[in-house]
């Protein structure tokens, strides 16, 4: 489905005001691209394995000074931080396909 397909009307007024990250990450829907951060969580379910995206869920973004990101995740349930610590690797490669190139530095489990 390319982005001419999409119908989306501009003309209408969001009824509550908008983040800056929430305004962009919609143009950038429109037009194709990502927007980072905003655009990570709510693409989760479709970025990570469905294994991953049911026992976890994206809780920041953080940038390095290296310009690598740590994700930081929580698990939904503290029962699933061991499971959750044996799929980063696989987490961390799907993160890097998914941004185009070495990206995640460092996957954080918050309990």
């Amino acid at each position: 489905m390319s982005n001419q397909d999409k119908k989306i009307n501009l003309d209408v007024r969001k009824s509550r005001p908008q983040t800056l990250a929430a305004a962009f990450g919609g143009l950038m829907e429109i037009f194709g691209g990502r927007a980072g951060d905003a655009d990570l969580a709510k693409n989760w379910e479709n970025i990570v394995d469905k294994d991953i995206s049911n026992i976890a869920n994206v809780v920041a973004v953080k940038k390095m000074r290296n310009k690598k990101f740590n994700i930081v995740l929580r698990p939904v349930s503290p029962a699933f931080a061991l499971e959750l610590s044996y799929k980063l690797d696989d987490c961390k490669n799907q993160l890097n396909k998914y941004y185009g190139y070495d990206a995640v530095a460092k996957i954080t489990i918050r309990k």
